[in-house]
Formats: C-alpha cells, sequence, structure tokens
C-alpha cells in the first residue's frame, strides 16, 4: 500500500517540474555553447566499491554495505549501495537518520513491522524517516538498493528507541513514477526522447531526480550546481571524459560526479536509468 502523503508529494513535484517559464530557454543556449576549461568530472566504477557487513554479527546473512561517495559513518551527507541476500529480512528497528533509496535490482519490502509485503521492483523509490520502526526485506538473488542520507553517521538502533521526528515515509512503486517529456518540462531539449522524474527537494536546494535515457541515446547532461553524483540505477552508458579519446561503461552501480559547469557526455545501446542529486537545474541535450 502506497504511503498517506504520496499524492501530495506527486503533485509537488509536478509543481516543480512544470515551471517551465519560456524566459528560461535563453538560459539553454548559453549552456550548451559553454566551453568548460577546467572540467572537474570525476567516475567511479562498481568494481571498485569495498563492501562492508552491516551486521557482522548476523555472518553471511548481513547486508552488505558499499559507499559510492560520502562516508556513511562519519556526520557528512552519504550515498551507498545495501546489498541482500535472498529471503533476507531485519528485525524491527530504527535509523537515528533519515534515508532515501531506490530498488536496483530485486525486489524490496520495506515498511512498519505489521504491514502486508509491498515488493518494490528496480526503479521504486522509497523514504524511512528517522525514529520510526520498520523492517526491510529482500527477494531474488543479489538484490541491491541504493541508499542516501543528508548526514551522517548512518546508524541502527533498537525499536525501544523509536521517535516520532514528524515526517511520513514514502513508498512509490516503480509503476507509479512520474515521468515528465521535452514537453513537459525545459530540463529536457527539444527532440529529446528522455524522460524525467522529480522525487524530492530539501531546503538547501538539493534535490534529487531520475533519468531515463532511451535506448540509442547519444548526448550531454549540463550542469552548474556546485554538486552533481550520477548514480546508475539499471542498464548502463559509455561515459566519455572531457578532454580525452576514450569511454568508460558505468553499469548500475558505477557513478559519475561534478562541481560547477560541467557537461557529462553520454551515450547508450540500451535504455538506462540514473539517478542524479545536484543543487543546481540539469539539461538533457
Amino acid at each position: 500500500m502506497i504511503k498517506q502523503g504520496l499524492c501530495l508529494f506527486l503533485i509537488l513535484g509536478l509543481i516543480v517540474s512544470c515551471n517551465n517559464p519560456k524566459s528560461e530557454e535563453k538560459t539553454t543556449e548559453n549552456t550548451n555553447s559553454e566551453i568548460i576549461e577546467n572540467p572537474t568530472n570525476k567516475i567511479g566504477l562498481s568494481s571498485d566499491i569495498n563492501w562492508e557487513q552491516m551486521n557482522p554479527a548476523r555472518g553471511d546473512k548481513s547486508p552488505l554495505a558499499g559507499t559510492i561517495w560520502g562516508n556513511r559513518k562519519a556526520e557528512v551527507p552519504t550515498g551507498y549501495i545495501g546489498k541482500f541476500v535472498d529471503g533476507f529480512s531485519s528485525p524491527p528497528h530504527i535509523h537515528n537518520v533519515t534515508y532515501r533509496a531506490i530498488v536496483m535490482k530485486g525486489l524490496i519490502h520495506n515498511d512498519d513491522p505489521e504491514a502486508e509485503n509491498m515488493w518494490m521492483p528496480v526503479g521504486s523509490f522509497w523514504t524511512q524517516p528517522a525514529g520510526e520502526s520498520h523492517i526491510t526485506s529482500a527477494k531474488g538473488e543479489g538484490t541491491m538498493a541504493y541508499i542516501e542520507i543528508d548526514n551522517g553517521p548512518y546508524l541502527v538502533k533498537p525499536t525501544t528507541e523509536s521517535f516520532d521526528d514528524g515526517e511520513r515515509p514514502i513508498n512509490i512503486d516503480a509503476s507509479n513514477i512520474v515521468w515528465l517529456d521535452n514537453t513537459q518540462t525545459n530540463w529536457i531539449g527539444t527532440n529529446n526522447q528522455s524522460k524525467i522524474s522529480f522525487l524530492w527537494k530539501n531546503a538547501e536546494n538539493i534535490h534529487g531526480v531520475l533519468v531515463k535515457l532511451p535506448k540509442n541515446f547519444k548526448g550531454n547532461i549540463y550542469s552548474k550546481g556546485t554538486i552533481l553524483y550520477g548514480v546508475i540505477i539499471e542498464g548502463n552508458i559509455d561515459y566519455q571524459m572531457p578532454n580525452t579519446n576514450s569511454k568508460t561503461n558505468l553499469d548500475a552501480g558505477s557513478y559519475f560526479e561534478s562541481t560547477g559547469n560541467s557537461v557529462h557526455e553520454i551515450s547508450t545501446t540500451e535504455e538506462a536509468l540514473i539517478y542524479i542529486r545536484t543543487n543546481g537545474k540539469i539539461e538533457i541535450k
């Protein structure tokens, strides 16, 4: 069952995404013609992830955590991947901080301990408020989810320490994600078949979006944000580093990042799903 507040969440997302004044078109043109003299682009490969047990006491049944950026053990924003064995189910517990997550592989259930199973497939999005008792279960071999926090450290605590900070969880099945195309938002260029979904935005103007790149896409993602992390959720892309002649294939769990003005040159052979965290507008062209 989709959590209470989903309708308001989706409506707010549409309001933000459809705020599309024609005056912004000049900004788009300027971005496209801009030459980045000192690119800050970086990439990270899924094969380089260092996996750690979240709960060593559970042995082989413990979920694994692989940090992509940040440090989940420190007081900093962090993005990491959680990997679960087939049939995993946690005991009821809480976290000291709120997290948001996207299913990358397999099926995941995350809800109140007494709730019926709602198995969320790849591309589903959920949030888990700090202090709220819940369980997490997984179905499928190598089930994975991208997990993100705005402040660490990320801790697991017993339900005896539960508290209510007023926030409520949201579970959005992939089939309920609201996708916008180039006729609905100027974040996507004309004649571009990509799609975008606006997931969340906080008081610091940092926001998270899902980008769906079509088969045989060849183009750029432009950014002027001082923060940008792009995590491959499903599929893979060929990523062209600035000032080089070679491309690197980024599969699920790999990522790219930049600070300040940047151009991310990307091509695909199949549809790809990318999660982007940034504090600026992106333009897909």
